[in-house]
């Protein structure tokens, strides 16, 4: 048996791997596009499956598929189209997806590598010949059916990024604020010093601190469900170039309808599809919110790698768990390496902002954006990236992070900041000379007030006491 085989396409004749579902347009764009090596997410990949199952069940309803147009197809065939699209979503065809990100900028070279992957298992599912030259389900003339690369494939990205979002980025930002959260609770009664400017402020409690990394992610789940948001139009019925030809006029709002109940996310029909079509400015905003995101994470690793600094040489307030050997030649060193590893992810999420920045200013020609292959998978890297950073933050660091009460405590009485709880009493002034002496002398600032009688004994206790200065008093 050969091991190709000859397909042909508008442009004639193409060799074909000869057991591939995919067929010349595919072939052509393998052998045009030797670019990366990275093929288009899976995850977008599933998108396209359920974008074109939702279109075959929108022409179906609207008796599109068996009307009277061409080649009309009979109920056994729409079910066996329907069919494939499903197998192409769930990923059961995986490797029939060969072309690299760095293709057409439609994307229309992968638009047609689903559509002919489609075409051929669905041919097969109705017990026909796939190989045959002349497809009885055609990928053009019923998989894309009232589609263009133009509508469908950013939809497709919508799809693919709320999909992840929802599934998958929300739930692991939650997870890690239940567990800085529950951290926070958990720490309450400890006592320690604040920072400001890397310079001894006034006392907090850990509780507090890391109430405040608890409420950071709290925010993110909220940027997280914003930047799904901002995904929820779609451009699937504005076909070439949102004008809408050659498809029903009801084709985009029944697609939308379809894929909303089907992923149970709100996605609605765009409401203006020349804007839809032409520009990706929902997708500049939604990655906006994933680089705060990035922001806040970086921020939270970063304070967390401070505070467990040491163990004799830095703050070491908190204990963070062993993960692996630190050094390859100073032994039993133990390195914060969860810390940074959400701390690089951070960065190039911040790093894929600029590429999608750019890509939808400069992209955005009239009625198309040719960046959108890369926008797609930056996009989708990102969301990847945070969730599985956030979930493996959340299990292999802060659930097993334990408090360190008597470095946070011993700092406390040292700190100069102490005097600002004085400057009621005293006055600022009045204030900054002691603590200015203080530092000068090396004495804690209540042994000098002691020594001093600044204040009255019972006044002193009330003033420098470390609690009362972690909350307002009326």
């Amino acid at each position: 048996m050969s091991d190709t085989r000859t397909e042909r396409d508008s442009m004639g004749p193409v060799t074909v791997p000869a057991q591939a579902y995919y067929g010349a347009q595919t072939q052509r764009a393998v052998e045009n596009f030797p670019i990366s090596g990275w093929a288009l997410p899976p995850e977008l990949i599933s998108a396209m499956g359920y974008v074109k199952h939702a279109c075959a069940v929108a022409n179906r309803d609207l008796g599109k598929l068996t009307g009277t147009g061409k080649n009309p197809l009979d109920d056994k065939q729409v079910e066996c189209l329907m069919s494939a699209c499903m197998e192409v979503a769930e990923g059961k065809l995986t490797s029939e997806f060969p072309i690299d990100v760095f293709q057409t900028g439609s994307g229309t070279s992968s638009n047609m590598n689903v559509n002919e992957v489609i075409s051929n298992r669905a041919v097969e599912l109705a017990g026909g010949d796939r190989f045959s030259a002349d497809k009885p389900i055609h990928p053009n003339d019923h998989v894309n059916m009232g589609q263009s690369t133009n509508d469908t494939f950013p939809t497709a990205i919508h799809v693919a990024v709320a999909m992840n979002i929802q599934q998958k980025l929300i739930p692991a930002l939650k997870q890690l604020a239940a567990e800085l959260r529950s951290k926070a609770e958990a720490w309450d009664k400890i006592i320690k010093i604040g920072r400001t400017h890397l310079m001894d402020a006034t006392p907090l409690r850990l509780g507090q601190e890391f109430g405040a990394f608890a409420r950071q992610l709290e925010l993110s789940v909220g940027r997280a469900e914003a930047a799904r948001d901002a995904v929820l139009e779609l451009p699937v019925g504005g076909t070439a170039v949102g004008s809408g030809i050659n498809t029903h006029p009801e084709f985009g709002s029944r697609v939308s309808a379809e894929l909303a109940k089907q992923l149970d996310i709100p996605f609605v029909e765009a409401v203006d599809h020349f804007e839809a079509n032409a520009q990706r400015d929902g997708l500049v905003e939604c990655h906006g919110q994933l680089r705060t995101i990035a922001t806040t994470l970086f921020n939270v690793s970063n304070n967390i790698r401070w505070l467990g600094s040491g163990p004799r040489c830095g703050f070491y307030e908190v204990k963070l768990p062993s993960m692996q050997p630190g050094s390859s030649i100073m032994p039993g060193k133990v390195n914060p390496v969860m810390c940074e590893s959400m701390m690089q992810v951070a960065a190039r999420v911040m790093g894929n902002d600029q590429t999608i920045s750019f890509s939808g200013a400069a992209g955005g020609n009239f009625q198309l954006n040719i960046m959108m292959p890369v926008m797609g998978q930056t996009t989708l890297e990102s969301v990847m990236l945070l969730t599985k950073s956030a979930a493996a933050f959340a299990d292999f660091c802060i659930k097993d992070m334990e408090p360190n009460p008597e470095a946070c405590e011993a700092a406390v009485e040292q700190s100069l900041s102490m005097v600002t709880s004085l400057n009621p009493y005293i006055g600022y002034e009045k204030a900054s000379a002691i603590a200015k002496h203080c530092f000068k002398s090396g004495e804690t600032i209540r042994e000098h007030c002691e020594k001093e009688e600044i204040l009255g004994a019972d006044d002193l206790k009330t003033a420098l006491d470390p609690w009362r200065m972690t909350e307002p008093q009326a």
